[in-house]
């Protein structure tokens, strides 16, 4: 095997143009730049759901945030280390977790343009987008899946992150949005949706 090994090898000489040296300080600033990035990514997009849809983003953001308590338990659950592709896969979920509520909300704005009562219009918007939020995670969970079978370190890492961020939002945007919808619909009756 050894004869084999050196077969291949080719007698160029080796010439070090420069040498680096990383501490564990580096891999702990990025962490922290990654934990700041996410927050304000997570504060920006609270912001706008809430200035674009009013009272309807502040029951996105209500779900966004048990989302993220969600992802936190699930990787607590399976004592995983948070390293910054983790990071990336939960900022990414959480991304995508507005976008479902976006495409609900704008389906309601929709049916509300066609003349529909605020319970129609609700119910339609709810059902009509579940099967796309539904289609769209599934593909994206098919290629966590992927990433983690053929993936190594830290791309398993992200992989998991992801998985388990898709299934937390469409936990969230599916049910949890609806239900806080519901609830404020059937209280409230109102003649006009605010959104």
């Amino acid at each position: 095997m050894a004869i084999l090994m050196r077969a291949g090898a080719l007698p160029a000489p080796l010439k070090i143009i420069e040498e680096r040296s990383v501490g564990p300080s580096l891999g702990a600033d990025s962490i922290d730049a990654g934990r700041r990035a996410s927050l304000l990514g997570v504060v920006l997009v609270m912001g706008f759901m809430l200035i674009n849809y009013g009272l309807f983003g502040i029951f996105a953001n209500v779900a966004l945030l048990f989302n993220l308590i969600f992802i936190m338990g699930a990787l607590s659950l399976f004592q995983a280390t948070l390293t910054l592709p983790g990071i990336a896969g939960m900022v990414l979920t959480l991304g995508m977790a507005v976008d479902a509520n976006v495409l609900i909300y704008e389906r309601i704005r929709e049916e509300l343009r066609h003349g529909k009562s605020p319970f129609a219009a609700i119910d339609n918007g709810f059902r009509v987008a579940r099967q796309t939020i539904f289609d769209s995670n599934v593909t994206t969970l098919t290629a966590a899946l992927l990433l983690f079978y053929f993936g190594t370190g830290t791309v398993k890492g992200f992989a998991v992150t992801l998985a388990i961020g898709i299934l937390a939002s469409m936990f969230t945007a599916i049910l949890l949005t609806r239900l806080m919808v519901s609830v404020w619909l059937r209280r409230t009756k109102p003649k006009v949706v605010p959104i």
